[in-house]
């Protein structure tokens, strides 16, 4: 409690503040610490709706924990730990006569001392309380009508399945259903991942979990760190140096040896639309196109692109957004790069998502201002996993790292400076395109802009 009314979260050394309620809300919300039910301010009294907007407010900033407990001794059965800020637990309708099935997406893995049921489709991890409920999970590998379920497995608690199917774990068959909406999830696009692919595009990213990201140097203090250079295999060595070519190095090795990464951009004299037009013309625009078979007997005629990066069978896949920050000629906005055309169409995005974008980038280059463009390099990820199976994503993300090292290269020789950044939210990605996040989605940011200059000493 502040001393202005006001109430202020804390965690980690941050606090959150979260507005003035009456002496009655707060003295209410202080049952949070061991449980508060939905149903006690579920009302419409003004005490419940403060009590509701504070708990809304909390659940924001993933704050909140959600416990499914039994009647009977109040012991834990689930706890619900949301991973992505919008969660608000909201089961969904069964009865007797209805079948499920878990999701194939849905796994079971220990965590620490416990047992959680996660799944990347899923707004929340369900952290299992009962091992009782482990089985009947195991149970529903295979479709079950609610009813068989409740007469020969454990008590089956159905707010519990009813949230698990909110949250994708569970889908519900009609009758008429083969394994082909098992598959599929109701989904088409579902079909094109493979299980372990999509577990690690959204564990790997920002935007579905809520598990730290980025340089936390969690084994700090358990191993020490690696050598930056390998120590030398036992053995003779034969020394390369003698075969090296005496005089100037060519212009390309320059090049590859000027190439660094710039974090600061000089904002009084931005990069200019003349200058992006070039980059990316240089870097990924389509140079031919082509069409052939699918390589094996009844294939489909597949289109091919040529680009100037290389890419796992020719697939090129990848897509360029800009955030536009600051472009002489070119207003603020959010772009898509037509690599056919040659051209830019605007993105009706948000300001405030913008920020948003433009901050995380900020943070992730541990930069002292936002980049001038931010490239989002998004996957059209059907059109590689159309081909290739377990090592779709894989080829994803050596395909970004060639296009990261096209874009460092160009950059460099223009004159203009880049960084390529780890990470990327593909929630807000989702909600500034309204794609949804396993049909098109980030795989990789790089900070585009004209290089502040050092300082000179006086």
């Amino acid at each position: 409690m502040q001393a202005d009314g006001s109430i202020a979260a804390g965690l980690g050394g941050y606090s959150v503040n979260l507005g003035q309620f009456s002496v009655a809300a707060v003295e209410r919300a202080g049952h949070l610490a061991t449980g508060l039910p939905l149903a006690s301010f579920a009302g419409k009294s003004v005490l419940a709706r403060q009590v509701h907007a504070l708990v809304q407010r909390l659940a924001r900033h993933g704050l909140l924990e959600y416990r499914l407990s039994s009647p009977r001794d109040e012991q834990d059965l689930v706890v619900i730990e949301p991973q992505v800020a919008e969660y608000w637990p909201q089961p969904a309708k069964l009865g007797d006569s209805d079948t499920v099935a878990l999701s194939r997406f849905a796994y079971l893995r220990r965590r620490g001392n416990e047992m959680v049921l996660e799944s990347p489709r899923a707004g929340a991890l369900f952290r299992i309380c009962d091992p009782a409920i482990a089985a009947t999970l195991a149970a529903l590998s295979q479709p079950r009508k609610i009813s068989k379920l409740r007469r020969h497995a454990a008590p089956v608690n159905l707010d519990l399945l009813g949230l698990l199917l909110d949250n994708r774990m569970l889908i519900k068959l009609d009758a008429k259903d083969d394994d082909g909406l098992r598959e599929n999830e109701g989904d088409g696009n579902l079909v094109l991942w493979d299980f372990h692919d999509l577990v690690f595009h959204t564990r790997s990213t920002e935007g579905r979990h809520a598990d730290p990201v980025g340089g936390a140097f969690a084994y700090a203090g358990v191993i020490a760190p690696l050598p930056a250079v390998r120590l030398p295999w036992p053995g003779k060595t034969i020394d390369l140096r003698k075969f090296s070519t005496p005089g100037p190095i060519s212009p390309f090795a320059k090049l590859l040896r000027e190439r660094h990464s710039i974090r600061d951009f000089d904002d009084q004299h931005p990069v200019t639309l003349a200058e992006l037009a070039q980059f990316l013309g240089t870097t990924a625009r389509v140079l031919s196109e082509w069409k052939t078979g699918a390589g094996f007997d009844g294939g489909p005629e597949v289109t091919y692109s040529t680009r100037p990066y290389p890419s796992a069978g020719s697939a090129y896949e990848l897509e360029l957004y800009l955030a536009v920050l600051n472009c002489e000629g070119l207003a603020r906005g959010f772009y898509h790069y037509d690599a056919g055309s040659h051209g830019l169409v605007a993105i009706d995005a948000s300001a405030q998502q913008l920020r948003e974008l433009a901050m995380a980038a900020e943070f992730a280059m541990d930069a002292s201002g936002p980049p001038q463009v931010l490239i989002t390099i998004a996957a059209r990820f059907g059109r590689i996993s159309w081909k290739y199976s377990a090592i779709a994503y894989s080829l994803i993300l050596k395909n970004v790292g060639n296009l990261f090292q096209t874009f460092y290269l160009a950059a460099t020789e223009m004159g203009l400076g880049g960084c390529a950044i780890g990470t990327s939210n593909i929630d807000l990605f989702a909600r500034m395109t309204g794609l949804e996040f396993h049909v098109e989605g980030p795989v990789g940011q790089f900070a585009l802009g004209r290089g502040r200059k050092p300082a000179i000493p006086s």
